[in-house]
């Protein structure tokens, strides 16, 4: 399949070829030419979500030990080769996606093509590099949640909001269930999931559109396609009541708390629309929420509201910190009083082009770097029902949302019956 998509009728449309591999390797091409720069991606289709409940941690693992070198790399050298090249790289995972990717001068194009296809093609996974990364992840777990403050806070929330579903478990998962994996686990884990029909390379920059189709055929059309994963389906069963637990944490000295709804997947439109509620009651500094309990009644240091969309279903979180020992509850029912009103009146009209101001800023500044273009484009096939042009389709989108869709979506997805709050409190020294 090839499609080509012209760029006349609107400045912000980001123009793009795709097309398939024999092998199942998803191709998208972005050539923009105003800088030297050229930003290479492969996107897999696996994220915690795809782990087993007794091996929670694995595609996260495989951030990390996709790095360790190949048949053709020593272990070490794919960071220092990029460091030398004038590039950078990085990866990241998520619930539902694991991203990584390269930016390099224009003119190291097929080095970046060479890295990835090894990646894919004959990775080095052995004892030694899961021995080496198990360490890493161990750190970074210490670091960014077991002694940062309110690090637990997401991991509880889920645990409650998602029972049944593998979004109950974090994706850096279980340090013990990492320890217990054998080499065969991590062999098979990869076969499953890390192969060119689960994949998206996604390149954008300055390219030429032909030259690189050769090249990207040179390095990937080779590798063999693997079995079709199977996508897992999950029954939830409805929140009908609050569920309430509490942290303690002896990072911390101010409490919060927090309040999450279960919310619509990323693929609909009222999980747009519960983006919109967050930018009323939180999107800059006039916002509902805001000017209410920091500036006026000056009750909270912080208070937050945003949508944090997942392919399968999402989590609504408000969350604030009290100034002058308020305490939690009132912050919650202040925060519960602005959901009512959005649930019973209409935001004004300048509300809502303020609104349509906002999200257009957010998404036009998603796409000023040619990573950001890459990453654009591979989540609108791999989360979005392959659609490739959601990158083009979603600002229309959300500009057609109305001021009744936002009420009708409040009052549907957040209600305190159909919700899990946290205190999340100080831990008194003994």
């Amino acid at each position: 399949m090839l499609l080509i998509l012209s760029s006349d009728s609107n400045a912000q449309k980001i123009n793009y070829t795709e097309y398939d591999l024999d092998n199942g390797l998803h191709v998208i091409l972005h050539q923009n030419k105003t800088a030297p720069v050229v930003a290479v991606s492969v996107m897999y289709h696996v994220g915690s979500k795809d782990e087993s409940a007794e091996r929670t941690g694995m595609a996260h693992f495989f951030e990390h030990l996709l790095f360790e070198g190949s048949d053709n790399m020593k272990r070490g050298d794919f960071m220092k080769i990029v460091g030398s090249s004038g590039g950078q790289n990085n990866a990241n995972t998520t619930q539902d996606r694991t991203f990584y990717y390269e930016v390099f001068p224009s003119n190291q194009l097929e080095l970046g093509l060479w890295l990835e296809s090894e990646r894919m093609l004959h990775p080095q996974i052995d004892n030694t590099g899961i021995k080496i990364q198990n360490e890493v992840i161990k750190e970074e777990k210490r670091l960014r949640i077991d002694n940062k403050m309110y690090g637990r806070a997401v991991e509880k929330v889920f645990e409650k909001l998602f029972i049944g579903h593998p979004y109950r478990w974090q994706p850096i998962g279980s340090m013990a269930h990492l320890d217990s994996a054998r080499l065969s686990d991590f062999l098979g884990f990869f076969k499953r999931f890390y192969v060119p029909n689960n994949a998206v390379l996604s390149i954008a920059g300055d390219l030429d559109i032909e030259k690189t189709r050769l090249l990207v055929a040179k390095y990937f059309k080779e590798i063999p396609a693997g079995l079709n994963k199977p996508q897992p389906s999950f029954t939830l069963e409805p929140i009908k009541k609050q569920m309430t637990d509490t942290v303690y944490d002896a990072n911390i000295q101010i409490p919060m708390v927090f309040a999450a709804y279960r919310a619509p997947g990323a693929n609909t439109r009222e999980s747009q629309v519960l983006s919109m509620v967050s930018s009323v009651l939180c999107g800059g500094a006039s916002a509902r929420l805001k000017t209410k309990v920091v500036d006026e009644k000056k009750t909270a240091l912080q208070v937050v509201a945003l949508n944090y969309s997942l392919e399968d279903c999402g989590a609504y979180f408000t969350y604030a910190s009290p100034n002058n020992n308020t305490p939690l509850n009132v912050l919650l029912s202040d925060i519960d009083t602005e959901i009512v009103r959005l649930q019973t009146e209409l935001i004004s009209e300048s509300e809502l082009k303020k609104l349509h101001n906002q999200i257009e800023n957010i998404i036009v500044s998603s796409n000023t770097k040619m990573i950001g273009v890459a990453e654009n484009l591979a989540n609108g096939y791999t989360l979005h029902n392959k659609n490739t042009n959601y990158l083009n389709e979603n600002l229309p989108t959300m500009k057609s949302i109305t001021r009744e869709e936002l009420r009708d979506v409040a009052r549907k997805y957040l209600n305190p019956n159909q919700r899990v709050v946290l205190y999340y409190l100080p831990k008194k020294s003994s």
